[in-house]
């Protein structure tokens, strides 16, 4: 099953043209693993490099550096098909997230350093905000940076860590000075292989189970002064900075994935019977589905909005926080909703509706918890 979303006021015969290219590979290499993956709690690292040769990575990163140049509508098309497949986004932190980090902070040494590696798939990328103690705030975080010589040394441990295992880059934010709040928070690109980085074992989730997710460990790194990411003291500002983009990107993974149960729905309840007819054709399940069916062009509607002003470099904070609220509510809701169309069926992993709900229940946590997100958009009032 594909999205091919024809409808849209953002696409074009372009994108088309590479949402067919990244369907086909996700019918030729994800689709198939994906149990195995499931099971394993991880993806062969091996699939990075596909993923770079079929030109699913990083699609944003300009020619220079060995990508293709394009804008962040292209990555929104890669996120709407993995949303669909439910396929969990460890390639929009990579590509969304960590490549346009190093892209808009990093030096040329930096970039030229990352950039080609992540856009063919022989550098993974992974992002350490999350500690132990603390989640969405991220000023408290307590991971250190303490200066020695011509550089720092790196003390602390992350938490829920996506790409942890796989990781060969890792940004990871840190207090070089613990007496300045945000002001003390710098960014730092950590080489996974440098002495004393360590992961933990894969976590256990409830969902998403072939997410690379696990815990990484600092102890007495040294990193170069050259492998800051920004200056000094700008981390938070900058962290800040990116964050609409990544929520924005979750919203997208989210829409698709409603879209996808919603689908499901329909399917299942046009082939079920009960008391002598198809389950869609009762009343309550007409009903449901249509709130459902309205719900989502309303929310196609808006994502085509946000992404607009997105690639134009006008959606604020404010704007991206509501589109990761509104989008990842809905997913949660759509796809609770199409579980209970499946009746018993839903609760069987064999039927693609639960593994969708499972999956769906961690967007309205990460890239800041959906109570942050009101937080942030109630502070605009």
């Amino acid at each position: 099953m594909q999205l091919k979303r024809s409808v849209s006021e953002v696409y074009d015969d372009t994108h088309m043209q590479f949402r067919d290219s990244i369907c086909k590979f996700i019918a030729a290499e994800i689709s198939p693993n994906l149990k195995r993956w499931q099971a394993e709690g991880m993806v062969d690292r091996s699939f990075w490099l596909k993923c770079g040769e079929a030109g699913m990575l990083c699609p944003q990163i300009p020619e220079e550096y060995g990508g293709l140049g394009l804008d962040f509508s292209y990555n929104a098309v890669v996120a709407e098909e993995l949303g669909f497949e439910s396929f969990p986004p460890a390639v929009l932190v990579h590509s969304d997230i960590v490549a346009d980090y190093i892209l808009e902070y990093g030096t040329e040494e930096q970039k030229n350093r990352w950039l080609p590696g992540m856009v063919s798939g022989a550098a993974v990328g992974a992002i350490a905000m999350t500690e132990p103690s603390t989640g969405s705030d991220l000023q408290a975080i307590r991971t250190s940076a303490k200066k020695s010589g011509n550089g720092f040394v790196l003390n602390g441990s992350k938490t829920y860590i996506t790409n942890g295992k796989h990781a060969d880059v890792i940004i990871v934010a840190a207090k070089t000075d613990p007496s300045a709040g945000a002001k003390g928070v710098s960014l730092f690109l950590v080489d996974a292989s440098l002495t004393g980085v360590k992961s933990g074992n894969p976590l256990e989730k409830i969902g998403q189970h072939c997410s690379d997710t696990c815990e990484l460990f600092f102890e007495d790194v040294h990193v170069d002064e050259s492998d800051l990411l920004g200056d000094e003291g700008k981390g938070f500002a900058n962290l800040m900075n990116q964050l609409p983009q990544e929520r924005l990107s979750i919203a997208i993974y989210a829409q698709a994935s409603a879209q996808r149960a919603f689908m499901e729905a329909v399917t299942f309840t046009s082939e079920r019977s009960a008391f002598g007819k198809k389950v869609i054709e009762f009343q309550n399940t007409k009903f449901v589905l249509a709130d459902l069916k309205t719900e989502l062009q309303v929310g196609w509607a808006h994502i085509d909005w946000a992404l607009a002003r997105h690639v134009s470099g006008n959606l604020t904070a404010t704007e991206a926080s509501a589109a990761k609220l509104w989008h990842t509510e809905f997913q949660w809701k759509c796809c609770d909703a199409a579980l209970q169309l499946h009746g018993g069926a839903g609760y069987m992993t064999e039927y693609a509706i639960a593994g969708l709900w499972k999956d769906a229940r961690v967007t309205r946590i990460f890239g800041g918890t959906n109570e942050i997100m009101r937080e942030i958009i109630g502070r605009s009032l």
